[in-house]
């Protein structure tokens, strides 16, 4: 699902923008400022997307390399708070950034190029201004997601140490 938002992303921001938006996306990025928002994002989006991947890796490492299934309330729930939360804050943090990086870099860009023809400053204050913490909310979220999965992966290998322990000692 990543994957496809990554390219419907890419064909909204440089296919369709470079026909349809003025300022381009592109234009945008290039003139710096709170553009490079927008470069930001899409190049965070696109790392985390692999993260994402390697997410996968890391459950079949578990699952089948191992031959561990995640077992218990407890796993069970940090399972699924770090695929739903890490999820929710790259997606969350990442297209703000990119919405909030093209709307304030074109705002920024002079009239004649089809922004909003305001400073910097302007541009910073009145758009950019109360996003940071939302977008920085969202990190947390994909923190304490990530957390959660390597919290996982403790208590797994802790238990399947115990088992094997045990296994040992009922042998002799």
């Amino acid at each position: 699902m990543q994957g496809g938002l990554v390219t419907a992303a890419t064909l909204v921001l440089f296919v369709y923008g470079s026909v349809y938006l003025k300022p381009t996306p592109a234009t945008v990025i290039a003139s710096g400022s709170a553009g490079t928002w927008l470069l930001i994002g899409y190049m965070a989006y696109i790392v985390m997307i692999i993260a994402l991947g390697v997410t996968a890796l890391f459950y079949d490492y578990l699952e089948v390399r191992l031959g561990r299934q995640i077992t218990g309330k407890k796993c069970s729930l940090l399972t699924v708070a770090h695929l739903l939360l890490m999820n929710i804050g790259i997606t969350g943090s990442t297209w703000l950034l990119m919405y909030v990086g093209y709307v304030g870099g074109a705002a920024i860009m002079p009239v004649s190029s089809g922004g909003g023809g305001l400073t910097a400053l302007q541009a910073h204050e009145k758009i950019l201004a109360p996003f940071p913490p939302v977008i920085i909310g969202f990190i947390l979220a994909t923190m304490i997601g990530v957390m959660s999965g390597g919290l996982v992966y403790v208590l797994e290998l802790k238990s399947k140490a115990k088992s094997l322990f045990s296994q040992n000692n009922s042998i002799k």
